[in-house]
C-alpha cells in the first residue's frame, strides 16, 4: 500500500498541476466540516435503507423478489466509508497524517464498491479527482 501511495504522490502531487496555496489552505480548513456533513447525511441514509429493507423484505420475498449480494455489499461499503470518515475527523481537525490516511482509505473503499457495481468509468473518475485533491493537500498533514 505504501508503494501505491508513493506512486500516486508522484503523479497526483509532483507531476500534476499544483493548486494555488490559498486553495490548498481552504481545502484543509473545510475538509473536517465537509466530512461531518457527509457523515450527517450518510448515517440516516444507512439507517433508513436498513430499516426499510427489514420492513419490506418479508413481503418482497413472499412476492418472489430476492435481495442479491450487491445489496449487502453496498450497505457494508457505505458503513465502512462512514466509519473511516468518522475516524478521520479528529485527525483532520488536528491536521495529522492519520486523518489524511483515513480519508485515503475511504476513497479506496468507494472505488472498490464502484468497480464491483460495474460503475467503472464513474468510479475511476471520482477516485482520481478525490485523490488529486487529497494528495495536493498531503503536505499539510503531519
Amino acid at each position: 500500500m505504501q508503494q501505491l501511495e508513493n506512486t500516486l504522490d508522484l503523479y497526483l502531487r509532483q507531476k500534476a498541476p499544483a493548486l494555488p496555496t490559498n486553495i490548498k489552505e481552504l481545502i484543509v480548513s473545510f475538509a473536517p466540516w465537509i466530512s461531518i456533513i457527509m457523515i450527517v447525511l450518510g448515517v440516516p441514509a444507512l439507517l433508513a435503507v436498513i430499516g426499510i429493507s427489514a420492513y419490506v423484505a418479508p413481503w418482497a420475498y413472499w412476492a418472489g423478489a430476492k435481495i442479491g449480494l450487491m445489496y449487502y455489499v453496498s450497505i457494508a461499503s457505505l458503513a465502512v466509508t462512514l466509519l473511516l470518515r468518522g475516524l478521520a475527523l479528529p485527525g483532520l481537525f488536528a491536521r495529522t497524517k492519520s486523518g489524511w490516511k483515513m480519508l485515503y482509505y475511504s476513497i479506496f473503499v468507494d472505488l472498490v464498491y464502484s468497480l464491483l457495481s460495474y460503475l467503472i468509468v464513474g468510479g475511476l473518475i471520482e477516485a482520481l479527482v478525490s485523490l488529486y485533491f487529497l494528495f495536493q493537500v498531503r503536505e499539510y498533514y503531519k
